[in-house]
């Protein structure tokens, strides 16, 4: 699974990581079809060749800036291939290809828990959160969290010398809330980890708080969440921790607080109650997120992918014509359309890199709406 990359592939791995309409998604696709991170940067401007506009490729000077800001920040870039990528992360759809992280290096990355929570949290909420996540860290699990006001700003001040890892939604020299920045030092004194998928300098944007909530539950064997209202990002990190085949835990609370609303219709769902740490611990001791196994396949290795002659307009108006806002899987698709294997995928590819279609889950493609 791990890889020692030389520094010339370091970069190749982020400059296709950075390169414009290449998501993590995408990423993994143009390396399973060409092979190596090296040979998809080539790639990508043929592929763009039917969208009439050319993509912005990442500089081979750009990521060396980023990795030396990111150094004197005291930070790293981790690919997926590195020994200190977190595991549990290879089990997600959409995983990462390149994380940005600072400090972690002695945290247990295996035996982890999020807890998430209201901004606007109770003095009881707070309270029962210093209480679970004191007997969670005094059981060994490291506590992840978002760094966000209330619940996880309680989480991972009662981790601090128990292990902690805060998920940014911005670059690590953009932390939010502002207030925070003293308990991101904090974090970083005692032996925890500040980690964000986005490069030093990104400035927080409303769609990159659900992409941090993937990664909180994807880093979390299960989660917990402690007060939430019934339309809330919380109630967003329970519902991609079950898509990523995580245990969700809710602590219950009076039906008459509206921040008590998202945790008890998520214990109506199915949710395991939690009323002490010792609910969540026997559930969590058994938990394996390789049950749920994305990463099928090495990465950086060469293929031996028969050559096709590159689709034509009729193949990819076949494909537009299959597709619409309804999710499908690929499978589907090639019934549908006729087209062979290795054709879909390019096309899949280009309509991807054009912005003509989206992902859920890695695995169903929908025509993005207009």
């Amino acid at each position: 699974m791990t890889h020692t990359l030389t520094p010339a592939q370091r970069i190749d791995w982020l400059r296709l990581a950075r390169s414009g309409n290449v998501g993590p998604v995408t990423f993994r696709q143009l390396v399973n079809r060409f092979g190596t991170v090296e040979a998809a940067l080539d790639a990508l401007p043929g592929l763009m060749r039917n969208s009439g506009r050319p993509i912005q490729i990442a500089s081979h000077m750009s990521a060396e800036d980023e990795i030396a800001a990111t150094e004197r920040l005291g930070g790293r870039i981790v690919t997926m291939v590195d020994p200190d990528y977190p595991g549990h992360l290879h089990h997600i759809p959409a995983a990462p290809p390149v994380l940005t992280m600072a400090g972690g290096e002695r945290l247990d990355w295996q035996r982890t828990v999020g807890v998430v929570g209201a901004r606007n949290a109770s003095a009881a909420g707070i309270k029962m959160t210093h209480m679970l996540v004191g007997d969670l860290g005094a059981g060994g699990y490291t506590i992840i969290s978002g760094l966000a006001r209330g619940i996880d700003t309680a989480a991972h001040r009662a981790s601090l010398e128990t292990g902690t890892v805060a998920v940014l939604a911005g670059g690590l020299d953009c932390i939010y809330p502002d207030e925070n920045r003293p308990l991101a030092d904090q974090i970083l004194q005692s032996g925890g980890a500040l980690l964000s998928e986005m490069p030093i300098g990104w400035e927080p944007r409303a769609r990159d708080f659900p992409r941090r909530n993937r990664l909180v539950s994807g880093l979390s064997l299960g989660i917990v969440v402690v007060e939430a209202a019934k339309r809330s990002g919380s109630l967003i990190t329970a519902r991609l921790a079950l898509e990523q085949n995580r245990d969700v835990f809710a602590v219950p609370g009076s039906p008459l607080d509206p921040r008590a609303e998202g945790g008890n219709s998520l214990i109506q769902q199915g949710a395991k109650l939690v009323m002490s740490a010792a609910d969540i611990l026997d559930t969590i001791g058994s938990a394996d997120p390789s049950r749920q196994a994305f990463l099928d396949r090495e990465w950086e290795l060469p293929l031996d992918l028969p050559a096709v002659e590159p689709p034509g307009e009729d193949e990819r108006s076949r494909l537009l014509t299959a597709l619409s806002p309804t999710p499908m899987a690929v499978d589907d698709i090639l019934v549908a359309t006729g087209l062979p294997p290795q054709s879909l995928q390019i096309l899949l590819l280009e309509l991807d890199l054009d912005q003509q279609i989206e992902w859920s889950s890695g695995q169903l493609v929908a025509l993005r709406s207009r």
